[in-house]
């Protein structure tokens, strides 16, 4: 029996693709898809000279609803554009392609009014005036060359791929489309629920003792940048390598229709440091809003209060901060609806109901009761792994922030003391290349996951003047790596900007409240007049102790969970409640990764903006510097530093 095709359309593309069919198989061609589709059709083709995208919506929604594959084929300035191949009971469709399209295009915004103009209008009529006989040639005999391969069985080139033809010079490229997890045609998100936030860890075995990862680099190499990476419709659009700084860091950009967020990777490899910056985008993507399930409770504290996270044990903002003209937020308040989601508390080993401005966080936009940031979320081939490096984070933040506000006068870690020689040659190269000599504290706090506090000192005769950064890891030596890469991956961009904006790095030395954005932290301590907030360091006469003894020494095993199990007793001793949301959209899932936040209410978050600081109903702070001998009693809230801290 003949196969039955449908062609959907009017033009010269549909016409010559029906001539090149018609001799193999049974065509039925009608002008467009609002007329009765017979569901014997085995394929159906849409085919314009021109964009249509209400035709390709109308078809997403006609053809999925009769189970009957399809494709299209049209022309948008001057561009051919065939695909994806649309399967009813697949994952991935034209809407999908659409979305990808328009995010990574730099004319995003005006590609969405357009669109939507063209939606309400129906597209355009006649064909597109960048269009040619050979372009169109060409197309139709992709087309039916297409038709042939999916009818005999076979995979075409358009299965989850945009192809894009030149109609001028016929220049043809593929690309790949991620399926969109939030689609409301091809996918459905499950609602949010107590169920699916439950957390059973599993063995998870580590490549090696020393290696804290469940995924090897090699591995990931061959699948991260094909997903995700795509000039023309990927999650992640771009990749630039930095030839300025002395390691090989990579910069790669994640479009968002607000602006774009760029994320680094910083190893001594440019083809790792895309991997890692990949997976750094993967983490900022999962991290801006729910993209795995839906949230579906929107109730006050006051409702939910037997089974929801208090939300000022996280810090909030002080009453002064609140009552300010312009200050974003609101004080929390128990009878004010928010929108919650679920998290599973490892203390209480039972799901539990966070704020979802909390499990997520905005760009800084206001509303709701704190500003919250991406602390504590991490990237992870495994559940398990995810929440460790979440932890870490969290970790070494709260270090580095409790150190400032309490100027602890941390011990030096002399790193010339260890033989890694990695790490010296790392040392050696940001002094001879970069210019910069490093110091090193070390930041261990009263739980005993080791932490440290690096800061660079130019030794040049211009740029930036010293750039603070930290690091927590079970490995000390890996601790102190991270350190050093954040301190040196961000060296060319701090010059640049001191340049640009030195008269407005001097006000902030006077006027704290012109700290507003995150690159502000870093850009005050570019100058050599606020080298004094950080003698409580630098000009200290605390001991010096070898990097190779300077930590506790805490057993790895081969498996990351072991691992993990054994760091949350620490925080369970000193009732540290540890909190994981999971974050993973579909888009990750689908390569097995893992997503995570993770909330440890009464340790210091990180800020960024000092009208922002949230340091209300946080008695760590308070406390620990006796705990660990540094003061004689508790500090008070007047005792703690007033200065913007300097995290980059």
């Amino acid at each position: 029996m003949t196969d039955v095709v449908g062609i959907f359309g009017d033009g010269i593309l549909a016409e010559r693709v029906e001539e090149d069919l018609s001799n193999d198989y049974q065509v039925i061609k009608k002008a467009d898809v609002h007329s009765e589709v017979s569901e014997s059709l085995r394929l159906a083709l849409v085919l314009h000279d021109t964009w249509k995208p209400a035709v390709h919506l109308q078809a997403e929604k006609v053809f999925r609803d009769r189970g009957i594959p399809w494709l299209r084929g049209f022309i948008a300035f001057g561009q051919g554009i065939i695909g994806p191949f649309v399967q009813p009971n697949r994952r991935g469709c034209t809407q999908c392609a659409d979305l990808r399209t328009l995010i990574a295009g730099n004319d995003r915004k005006d590609m969405w009014v357009l669109r939507q103009s063209l939606v309400a209008h129906h597209g355009l009529n006649g064909e597109d005036i960048w269009s040619s006989e050979n372009g169109l040639g060409f197309m139709a005999s992709f087309l039916t060359k297409e038709v042939r391969q999916v009818l005999t069985g076979d995979q075409g080139l358009s299965q989850d791929h945009l192809y894009y033809i030149h109609m001028k010079t016929l220049a043809t490229s593929s690309h790949y489309v991620l399926p969109d997890g939030k689609c409301p045609l091809c996918s459905a998100l499950p609602d949010d629920s107590s169920l699916r936030a439950r957390i059973t860890l599993k063995p998870s075995s580590k490549l090696s003792p020393t290696s804290f990862r469940t995924r090897s680099m090699e591995e990931l190499k061959k699948v991260l940048p094909r997903t995700y990476l795509d000039s023309r419709t990927g999650l992640m659009n771009g990749s630039v390598p930095d030839f300025d700084s002395p390691f090989a860091d990579v910069t790669v950009n994640l479009p968002l229709f607000i602006g774009d967020e760029a994320t680094a990777g910083r190893t001594h490899s440019y083809e790792e440091s895309e991997i890692t910056a990949i997976l750094e985008g993967l983490e900022r993507h999962c991290g801006y809003s729910p993209q795995g399930v839906r949230p579906v409770i929107r109730d006050c504290y006051f409702n939910r209060e037997g089974e929801a996270l208090y939300p000022p044990k996280v810090g909030v903002h002080q009453r002064a901060q609140y009552e300010k003209e312009d200050f974003p937020f609101q004080p929390f308040d128990p009878e004010q609806p928010m929108d919650w989601v679920w998290g599973w508390s490892f203390t209480q080993n039972r799901a539990i109901l966070v704020p979802q401005l909390l499990a997520y966080y905005s760009f800084g936009c206001g509303g709701g009761f704190v500003y919250e940031t991406s602390n504590g979320c991490a990237m992870g081939g495994s559940l398990e792994e995810a929440i460790f490096h979440g932890i870490m984070e969290i970790v070494e933040r709260d270090a580095f922030l409790l150190t400032w506000y309490a100027q602890l006068p941390l011990p030096r870690i002399d790193p010339s003391t260890t033989q890694d020689r990695e790490l010296q040659w790392m040392i050696h190269r940001m002094r001879e290349v970069a210019g910069y000599e490093l110091h090193l504290f070390n930041a261990t706090m009263e739980h005993g996951i080791p932490a440290v506090w690096a800061i660079a000192k130019n030794i040049r005769s211009e740029g930036a003047h010293l750039i603070c950064a930290a690091g927590a890891h079970l490995d000390p030596l890996r601790a102190v790596k991270s350190s050093i890469h954040e301190l040196v991956g961000i060296i060319p961009m701090l010059d640049e900007g001191l340049t640009k904006e030195y008269d407005r790095a001097r006000e902030m030395v006077t006027d704290a409240t012109k700290v507003r954005e995150m690159k502000d932290h870093s850009l005050l301590y570019c100058l050599p007049e606020t080298e004094t907030r950080l003698h409580f360091l630098l000009e200290g006469e605390q001991p010096v102790q070898r990097l190779d003894e300077a930590f506790p020494k805490i057993p790895v095993s081969m498996d990351i969970t072991e691992d993990l199990t054994r760091i949350l007793h620490p925080f369970q001793k000193r009732n540290l409640e540890v909190i994981v949301v999971n974050q993973t959209s579909p888009e990750v899932a689908q390569l097995g990764l893992h997503c995570v936040k993770v909330l440890i209410p009464g340790m210091l978050p990180m800020t960024f903006g000092h009208h922002l600081v949230r340091l209300e109903g946080l008695e760590r702070v308070l406390h620990v510097p006796k705990e660990l001998g540094y003061v004689s009693q508790s500090l008070t809230m007047n005792q703690l530093n007033p200065h913007p801290h300097p995290f980059p």
